[in-house]
């Protein structure tokens, strides 16, 4: 079957802690390593032949595991990095609600971003990243799989585009797992893309506050 897997990265301590990330390159802690070594092998059995990522360090280090256990050489696409979150960056959900209270009402009320200044918007977003996927979904050969290391918040929202949802559609999805992922397939007789599974994860690690429905920016 022609397969597209779309996960996000392992764990990092700024998860933990509920610090958004954005663009900043935070590590992998010891949890998400562990998390993306238990992913590798999972992937690896699908027999991928290609293998994209996120230039940023968690997804670059998630996608190493899997390059380890398929033998591929990740291709990095900044196109397919977290949402930018702005002035956000580095803050826990705490420091943001003191030091811009209106955006962290309107994030609570379910904007992705709460507008927080200099943040990208989910349009600038969708832009970048859903290009990115219509490329590396025509490329994929006839039966073979291939996979995308990426981020929560731009993996939903790019998604819900990419299928050709309505966007309020969205809201039904729950955040991604830490190194959960996404298999989309062709749809009947090979027309359109369906989704088939949606945050499958190897076993039930907690990623902590970056899961929750109004999470910090992954």
């Amino acid at each position: 079957m022609t397969r597209l897997v779309l996960v996000r990265h392992g764990r990092t301590a700024w998860n933990l802690e509920g610090r958004a990330q954005g663009h900043t390159d935070v590590d992998l802690d010891v949890t998400g390593r562990a998390q993306a070594a238990a992913l590798a092998p999972v992937l690896a059995a699908l027999n991928p032949t290609v293998l994209w990522s996120s230039d940023l360090a968690r997804a670059r280090q998630t996608a190493a595991e899997v390059a380890a256990a398929t033998d591929l050489s990740p291709r990095f696409d900044a196109r397919l990095r977290e949402f930018d979150v702005g002035e956000r960056a580095g803050l826990d959900v705490a420091e943001f609600a003191d030091r811009f209270p209106e955006s962290y009402a309107s994030w609570k009320a379910g904007h992705i971003t709460g507008g927080v200044p200099g943040a990208e918007t989910p349009e600038q977003v969708i832009d970048r990243m859903v290009p990115a996927l219509t490329e590396i979904w025509s490329a994929i050969e006839p039966g073979e799989t291939t996979v995308v290391i990426s981020h929560g918040a731009c993996l939903k929202v790019a998604l819900v585009a990419f299928l050709g949802w309505p966007a309020e559609l969205g809201r039904s999805l729950r955040g991604l797992d830490n190194c959960g992922w996404v298999v989309l397939e062709p749809g009947p007789d090979g027309g359109g893309i369906r989704m088939v599974s949606y945050n499958v994860t190897v076993h039930p690690v907690s990623s902590g506050p970056g899961t929750a429905s109004a999470a910090p920016i992954a």
